[in-house]
């Protein structure tokens, strides 16, 4: 019946901004960006890491939502990583922090950063 999730949608603050953070930084591809006509929303774009599909949408209105990490709702998404090491050598030469880790959790390690919109992102290293 249900197979998997198909594609996780972000409304971003900046919506270019975005896009090169998802691009450049952690390496997601571009594989469509059209506009939209179906206000509030003008713009999305598909970006693709593996089989993971990330759907970013311009909404110039959108409204701020809270980013504490124990509020009901989105919590974080997970990205695997084959290095943690070098994951984090990257993203310190992007001027991205790491906010939690890593961590060893001995089948794992574990780390977070945050989007530029403060959005949590797991980064996880399986041993």
């Amino acid at each position: 019946m249900f197979k998997r999730i198909d594609h996780i949608e972000i409304i971003p603050g900046d919506f270019d901004k975005s896009l090169a953070f998802y691009t450049d930084v952690l390496g997601f591809v571009l594989k469509q960006r059209m506009p939209v006509n179906h206000a509030p929303m003008e713009e999305i774009a598909y970006l693709k890491l593996g089989d993971t599909v990330l759907e970013l949408m311009r909404v110039p209105t959108a409204a701020c939502a809270t980013s504490e990490p124990w509020s009901v709702g989105y919590r974080m998404m997970a990205l695997q990583v084959e290095n943690m090491a070098e994951a984090l050598e990257h993203l310190e030469l992007q001027g991205v922090p790491v906010t939690w880790g890593p961590i060893d959790l001995g089948d794992s390690v574990r780390a977070e950063i945050r989007d530029i919109d403060g959005l949590s992102i797991e980064l996880r290293q399986w041993k």
